[in-house]
């Protein structure tokens, strides 16, 4: 197991420089960097050759997240959008071969985050979603990318609530490189056993995504981690545990996520520094 954190916990937008943190999360002791994959499309190629060559000299892996916007659901009921959604998606797998990541995880399979104002149907959604995965996932294996299927809570989207509907899904999507993303925060709302739900994913299970159930990071709340670490081994998982903590106020970012407090008293990025470094090595003292 190798060990990762997502750049917009220092951030406020969906998208940043990611060079800089490159190096920081380096010096921070962790293997990989999880980055947004919204802007890579329009990335020129002085900026790909930059943030994949200080990678390199880094020694850190980047993954990619990306919560699709409408426009780019590729599970939609309209031919238009479905259409878009494929032509987005071949250019920033592009993108993601040039910049060395094999990663790609989140909602893919719908958009995030989803309006519950519009009318949704899961059994039509889901039918859908099954016909675009296969889509997505033969533009993909061109390329060597992987596609993560990220379970989430029932306030962010309707389709993969628990490990047991993703394998489902995954299962029938059918695709090699279609596998299931697994996250704490959203498994402690939906899973009556986290450790179970671990073990239902099983080999499928190819990222995972860690954090409290405060959105802190890991080890300053109440989440059950050694039993989390326990059911990781027992099924094997040599994938990216990747920190997905959200405690800073600002931006698009606190409209998405909800941040409607500072979660940690006078942030400073030496603060921010500081916790995900801790996080780290209680995150080890866990897992391995």
């Amino acid at each position: 197991m190798k060990y990762g954190i997502y750049y917009a916990y220092w951030e406020t937008q969906w998208e940043a420089d990611y060079v800089p943190y490159v190096d920081k999360v380096a010096r921070l002791g962790f293997d990989a960097l999880e980055i947004g994959a919204k802007p890579l499309p329009d990335y020129s190629k002085a900026q790909i050759v930059a943030l994949r060559e200080r990678a390199k000299a880094r020694g850190i892996t980047l993954t990619a997240g990306y919560g699709p916007s409408f426009d780019h659901n590729i599970g939609s009921s309209d031919k238009k959008i479905r259409e878009n959604a494929t032509e987005w998606f071949g250019r920033l797998f592009d993108v993601m071969r040039q910049l060395e990541i094999r990663h790609l995880g989140g909602a893919l399979y719908s958009y995030w985050p989803i309006d519950f104002t519009k009318p949704v149907c899961k059994e039509e959604d889901w039918k859908y979603s099954v016909e675009g995965m296969r889509i997505m996932a033969d533009l993909a294996k061109p390329y060597g990318i992987q596609l993560g299927m990220e379970v989430l809570n029932r306030f962010e989207n309707h389709l993969l609530n628990t490990a047991e509907e993703g394998v489902r899904f995954v299962k029938e999507v059918d695709k090699e490189n279609v596998r299931l993303m697994l996250d704490t925060f959203h498994m402690n709302i939906e899973e009556d056993d986290m450790a179970g739900a671990i073990r239902t994913a099983g080999d499928l299970l190819c990222h995972f995504h860690t954090g409290e159930c405060n959105r802190k990071v890991p080890g300053q709340g109440r989440m059950p981690w050694k039993e989390i670490g326990e059911a990781l081994r027992e099924v094997g998982f040599d994938g990216y545990a990747v920190m997905e903590p959200f405690v800073r106020r600002g931006g698009q970012i606190e409209k998405d996520i909800h941040i409607w407090r500072e979660l940690r008293a006078g942030i400073t990025e030496e603060m921010l520094d500081q916790e995900a470094r801790e996080a780290l090595l209680f995150e080890k003292g866990m897992f391995e």
